[in-house]
């Protein structure tokens, strides 16, 4: 369940080059993203969208906003899953390394608060690639592999209760109705993200694959 119903506007096109989105027929135009996550992604995919412009900046630090930032961060989340270019800014703050735990997800245009933003934004295109951290669900369990650190890591789960709350994370739950175990798990792990009380899941599911199932 979403934690948001409104509606955001986004600019798609169905092409990921910039210069082959100039093209006449490649703008689809605004488009109205109804929710968040896996099936309001599964619509644009179906659409025709295969790179996207979000408005404006994903700010970390308006816990005010924090049901649209999360909102909006399973969207490139799920997006980037499908190797849909976004198009979008982030705002962190001034942690230098704020912006670590999301960097596989798309590069964002811009970013705001660090001490030298465009290094991140730098290190974070030259170091992104698809598959950098994900999870799936096998037969009685869920691994994770996470990539982000530079390094493989690895998170297997056997309770059916680790599932139930990634189910929630999906698109966002308040941090309290996590099992507090679970909760310390997946901060430990850093496999989550906060804003304000609320807190979502930071790998995804692949949808397409760079190499086989195997290598990833």
């Amino acid at each position: 369940m979403s934690i948001t119903t409104d509606t955001l506007t986004i600019t798609a096109w169905r092409d990921h080059d910039p210069a082959a989105c100039e093209l006449p027929g490649m703008l689809l135009g605004q488009l109205e993203v109804q929710g968040g996550g896996s099936a309001a992604v599964r619509q644009l995919w179906e659409q025709g969208a295969r790179r996207v412009e979000l408005p404006g900046t994903v700010d970390l630090t308006d816990t005010a906003a924090a049901a649209d930032t999360v909102r909006t961060l399973c969207l490139i989340r799920d997006l980037t899953a499908r190797a849909v270019y976004v198009d979008w800014r982030l705002r962190t703050g001034p942690d230098p390394d704020a912006w670590r735990p999301l960097n596989h997800l798309h590069p964002p245009l811009e970013v705001e608060g660090p001490p030298d933003p465009e290094e991140v934004v730098r290190q974070w295109r030259d170091e992104h690639y698809l598959c950098k951290c994900i999870w799936r669900n096998g037969p009685g369990f869920v691994q994770i592999r996470d990539r982000r650190w530079g390094v493989l890591n690895r998170f297997t789960a056997e309770e059916p209760y680790y599932h139930q709350a990634i189910t929630q994370l999906e698109h966002g739950t308040p941090t309290a109705d996590l099992p507090a175990d679970v909760l310390a798990d997946f901060r430990e792990e850093r496999l989550i993200g906060e804003v304000g009380d609320l807190a979502w899941w930071l790998p995804y599911r692949i949808q397409r694959w760079i190499h086989t199932a195997m290598v990833v």
